[in-house]
């Protein structure tokens, strides 16, 4: 029976890494090493493949999941902040009447380089506390 590696804990996964590539130098296949550590072949071809590359660091465990904060540094999103508070996309030179998700967007590409989704900074300006707005319609 296969084991789910991923419900061991990181230390012990990398213990696991490490025997099973030494069982395959020591002269043992890799469906031999798969039988005997109850994982996939696949599996330890991969593992025998990061060693080859890497060494014995490339088996240590890494962390996992997405990094921890945003794409904006903190100066960068008070910056932010403070332009859209202080100004309007027009005197910016943007070709937007108001400040919309895109109009944001644009602006921290413009200003930083970096590109962001039009979800990703309707998420920064929910966080900083702004609220969607609807302009003031003009009666003909």
């Amino acid at each position: 029976m296969k084991t789910d590696t991923r419900t061991l804990s990181p230390s012990a996964q990398e213990s696991l890494r490490i025997r099973a590539v030494k069982a395959v130098l020591a002269g043992h296949t890799q469906v031999e090493v798969a039988g005997i550590f109850g994982v996939p072949r696949q599996t330890v071809g991969l593992w025998v493949k990061a060693h080859r590359r890497g060494g014995l660091r490339s088996l240590k465990a890494k962390k996992r999941g997405r990094p921890k904060g945003g794409t904006l540094l903190p100066w960068q999103a008070a910056q932010i902040v403070r332009t859209i508070t202080d100004r309007t996309p027009d005197q910016l030179k943007l070709p937007f009447y108001l400040w919309t998700r895109e109009a944001v967007g644009r602006l921290i590409k413009d200003r930083f380089g970096i590109p962001l989704s039009v979800w990703t900074v309707g998420r920064y300006l929910a966080q900083w506390g702004f609220t969607p707005q609807k302009p003031a319609r003009l009666c003909l």
